[in-house]
């Protein structure tokens, strides 16, 4: 990159330029943010009703969104996994509306920026000659990790994936911004064959976990079956005897190989013949030793219940024993793991879901599902964000958690169209994962609800008409943040939708809601109500009838808030 040539400049713009050094930091990440700012290129309408225009973030024209019909999945849950399509920074500004604080787990898989024609920013492809690169990339994400940060809960973690190219940028860049998180690093052999570079063979890539500081938010990980060691549940050595803990002495009840119930500790002067005592198709299984030696179980019988899932039966040609191993361990740092093969389980895998799909480097759907496992493993309904969404390999593997344990966590995918990967690879494989695939019987086949959303824009200029559409465009939004998609009433000036909780009422003119509480205050239950209004007041004295079971807030003020933070 060039210098500037100081002798050149006048004094008006040698102040000006002596002014910027000094606000620049001294220490930490620092790149050329202003030469490598980003700019915009969407439909204002995106049914083609308006042209397509390119437009900088300092304009602020503000997302909405909208649902594409006919692409919606139905299923029994009222809850519903969503969809984005857009550019994910007004996917980000949305959600930062509809799921504010409201995020377990965010993971990502940005691009790597690796040169190779495969990112673009500002609509132009960035390769490896460009001065620019690791600047327009750190500008490019700064400004999605910054609005994302809000959508985590309290105890919610950020997973972003990378390979060597930009690995440490992101690292400083990661530090920066979650100044209040532990940042760490995990390895993930993902291509045993190894692509070759000039001096190494790359096997491997990254995960870097963003966890808040101070707390324990990283569970367990499920070990494979030759991880787990196994160890004979009747104790031994020092202390061991039925007599050093009496209750520690009863019968383990064992059908087959599988273990069906645990028997009552006997009166003192109850003795058993031998270690197995057989009761029809029931053997009872007392710990005595080879050598007859009554010894005790090293559970409690009041207490052994609660790890009966760690235990398993081992026969042998004379005995039967019981033996204890525990199938979760702590998180390592280095994963190696034939399912975590991109080709195997991430390129075939999609190839099968969508045989006409066209992407390239999707991930193992193992190695996310065990990226989002440890965070949401006790989440049962747990909500997973990915605004790099791709081919869906999140929502695949937060489909498959919940198919593993009945859980009912949801997921949000955000992804660009670009190449149709929205329409033709990502929409394909969720559907093709609930519907199921023959050839993966056990990670598809998922019963799940879904719905497709596109970003659509409203100018950001403060005029009545201006607020007004916004309000127009609102209800999909509002939709989604009170997860209320069920319409009961459809007017011209106002609706109510239904969820399982709660009631959604919009009122799109303010001289409706005489008509609206009318309507409303015959139907049962709570309600949450977004009043058109210029500013941030609402009418309570409108509502009075409807006391004690309305929420009210001012719309699009609520919205304007949290966009005015984004946009300014």
């Amino acid at each position: 990159m060039a210098k500037p040539n100081y002798s050149n400049w006048d004094k008006k713009d040698l102040i000006k330029e002596v002014e910027a050094l000094k606000k620049q930091k001294t220490f930490g990440l620092v790149w050329e943010r202003d030469k490598s700012k980003e700019v915009f290129d969407y439909y204002l309408n995106w049914d083609g009703t308006q042209n397509k225009e390119t437009f900088g973030d300092e304009e602020g024209k503000f997302p909405v969104l909208k649902e594409v019909k006919g692409k919606a999945i139905d299923n029994e849950d009222p809850k519903y996994n969503l969809m984005i399509e857009g550019d994910n920074y007004h996917a980000l500004a949305v959600l930062n509306f509809i799921h504010n604080k409201a995020i377990d787990v965010i993971y990502i898989d940005p691009p790597y920026n690796t040169g190779a024609r495969n990112w673009k920013y500002n609509n132009d492809y960035v390769d490896k000659e460009d001065a620019y690169r690791h600047s327009k990339w750190l500008n490019f994400m700064e400004k999605r990790l910054k609005i994302a940060k809000n959508l985590l809960k309290k105890d919610g973690v950020l997973i972003c994936a990378i390979d060597e190219n930009e690995l440490w940028r992101l690292g400083c860049l990661l530090e920066e911004i979650f100044f209040d998180y532990n940042v760490h690093l995990v390895t993930i052999v993902h291509n045993p064959k190894g692509v070759q570079g000039k001096n190494f063979s790359y096997t491997n890539e990254f995960a870097y976990f963003v966890v808040p500081r101070g707390q324990k938010v990283i569970g367990n990980r499920k070990l494979r079956e030759d991880e787990i060691y196994w160890s004979n549940l009747r104790n031994w050595g020092g202390e061991s005897l039925r007599k050093d803990a009496k209750n520690c002495f009863y019968p383990i009840i064992v059908k087959g190989n599988k273990i069906v119930g645990f028997g009552d500790v006997p009166k003192n002067d109850f003795h058993p013949k031998k270690q197995t005592e057989q009761k029809g198709d029931l053997s009872y299984i007392y710990p005595i030793d080879v050598q007859g030696v009554e010894r005790k179980w090293r559970y409690a019988r009041q207490s052994v219940e609660s790890i009966k899932e760690f235990l398993k039966v081992r026969k042998s040609k004379d005995r039967i024993e019981i033996e204890i191993g525990k199938d979760f361990g702590t998180v390592r740092t280095v994963w190696q793991d034939a399912k975590y093969d991109a080709s195997e389980y991430g390129t075939k895998l999609v190839n099968a879901l969508v045989p006409n799909g066209n992407f390239d480097f999707p991930k193992s759907v193992y190695a996310v599902h065990d990226c989002i496992y440890p965070i949401i493993s006790e989440r049962k309904n747990a909500v997973v964000l990915d605004y790099f969404a791709g081919s869906g390999t999140t929502g695949h593997a937060t489909m498959m958690l919940n198919k593993q344990d009945g859980g009912n966590r949801k997921f949000i995918l955000c992804t660009n169209n670009e190449n149709k990967i929205s329409e033709e690879v990502c929409y394909p494989r969720i559907k093709a994962v609930i519907k199921g695939n023959e050839k993966y019987p056990d990670i598809t086949g998922i019963k799940d609800n879904f719905k497709y959303f596109k970003t659509d824009f409203v100018e950001s200029a403060p005029t009545d008409q201006n607020k007004k559409k916004i309000v127009d465009k609102s209800t999909e939004m509002l939709c989604i943040k009170e997860n209320a998609f069920k319409p009961i009433i459809d007017k011209k000036g106002y609706k109510v939708f239904k969820n399982s909780d709660i009631h959604l009422g919009i009122i799109f003119d303010d001289e409706q809601i005489e008509k609206f509480v009318k309507e409303a205050k015959n139907i049962k239950g709570k309600f949450h109500v977004y009043v058109f209004s210029f500013d941030d007041s609402v009418p309570k004295e409108e509502f009075k009838s409807m006391e004690g079971r309305i929420k009210l807030c001012p719309i699009p003020e609520v919205i304007l808030h949290v966009y005015r933070k984004i946009f300014k």
